[in-house]
């Protein structure tokens, strides 16, 4: 029988549960220090985190479904369905109903979204200056992420 490889118990029960040692703690927290290291970055576009992850996508590919984009933002369109509505009302997007399918609706950038790519060319270089590291560091740290976030995924059902 294959099994998988058991973590190290650690000698006091007690140290396993103090804040300070919790990969998800030291995750959700650099979460929102990420949350906030953008919000200055983004202020000067008026645009959220959550909103400057959807036109990544769509600067890197215009004219998606609503699924579509959830899936590569892996968020659910009950999330995503305000957010983009208010991203209409700020002229970004225009949200329309696909024709060979009506209950799909289409995500198009206005030429204000699209304009708004050339002003946010430098945020990533921002960023990383922020987070003080190379960019190959930086590379090697999303890959880690990523294959963590991956296994958390086909583990947990």
């Amino acid at each position: 029988m294959d099994q998988k490889p058991r973590t190290e118990r650690p000698g006091d029960p007690q140290d396993a549960l103090q804040l300070s040692k919790q990969l998800c703690f030291a995750v959700y927290s650099t979460a929102h220090a990420f949350n906030r290291a953008y919000k200055p970055l983004l202020a000067p576009l008026d645009l959220t985190y959550p909103q400057y992850l959807v036109m990544l996508v769509l600067w890197q590919q215009d004219d998606l479904t609503v699924k579509e984009i959830g899936a590569q933002l892996q968020l659910d369109s009950g999330t995503l369905t305000p957010l983009l509505k208010r991203m209409a009302g700020a002229r970004l997007i225009e949200r329309i109903r696909d024709s060979g399918d009506e209950r799909q609706v289409r995500i198009k950038l206005t030429a204000k979204g699209a304009a708004l790519r050339e002003r946010a060319r430098d945020i990533p270089l921002q960023v990383a200056d922020a987070l003080g590291r190379s960019l190959p560091e930086i590379s090697a740290l999303r890959q880690q992420l990523s294959a963590l976030r991956d296994t958390l995924e086909a583990n947990v059902a």
